[in-house]
């Protein structure tokens, strides 16, 4: 369980998240949804302590993780793909990869064959810069990077920004194979509604730093998307 109580953030004079409160089970795909500006990459942020809390707590499981520093969260089991991906462009994809073998809950100094297994371009592309792939290739390389530390929860920020259709299909197989067969948590940002709906069991849609509706992807009704995601 990734459990949030009130958790309030600033970020300079500017309140950005407001007693927040937030529950997601394990082996759950949950989307945090919401339009630009709401606070949902802010959220991410907190979780993987990026940027500090104000108040509140967050907790994996009996772990209270709310001052815990950002080298100790991987430790915790969570793998974060970061909105606009973050690789390393002048590494090439195997550095990039490897860079996540220097967690301490990555006892293997070995890229997991499995990775490859989802994102089979990679390997192809090894040697090659991160900075020289495509768009869906880095994202792929993102994504690859995080699942290199066996993390039990899988958070990713809009991972389809930007990128081809079908390598937006290839992201939403891969999620739920991770899901079904591995029983990873999936935390997911994303905008775009029939990805949302083809990944999320459960939703959370935010409004101006707070959770203003939550439950089943099936409640996220046309009256909600209407009021709070229509642009």
């Amino acid at each position: 369980m990734i459990e949030l109580t009130s958790v309030n953030q600033k970020y300079g004079g500017t309140q950005i998240l407001w007693d927040l409160d937030m529950a997601i089970k394990p082996g759950s795909r949950t989307c945090i949804m919401g339009r630009n500006g709401v606070g949902k990459t802010t959220l991410l942020k907190c979780i993987m302590g990026l940027l500090p809390i104000a108040s509140g707590n967050i907790r994996i499981g009996d772990n209270d993780i709310s001052k815990l520093s950002v080298e100790r969260r991987p430790e915790m089991g969570i793998g974060y793909v970061p909105q606009g991906r973050d690789i390393f462009p002048q590494l090439t994809v195997e550095e990039n990869l490897k860079l996540s073998l220097n967690c301490h809950r990555q006892r293997s100094k070995k890229i997991p064959e499995s990775v490859y297994a989802l994102f089979p371009v990679l390997k192809e592309m090894l040697q090659r810069r991160g900075g020289d792939l495509s768009g869906g290739q880095q994202q792929q390389l993102a994504i690859a990077r995080a699942l290199v530390l066996n993390p039990q929860v899988l958070i990713l920020d809009e991972p389809n920004e930007g990128i081809q259709p079908n390598i937006v299909q290839l992201i939403r197989d891969v999620l739920l194979k991770l899901n079904k067969e591995q029983g990873m948590t999936i935390i997911l940002v994303e905008q775009k509604l029939p990805f949302a709906r083809a990944v999320g069991e459960f939703f959370y849609l935010m409004e101006k730093g707070s959770v203003i509706a939550s439950g089943d992807m099936e409640k996220l009704d046309a009256e909600l998307v209407s009021q709070h995601l229509a642009v």
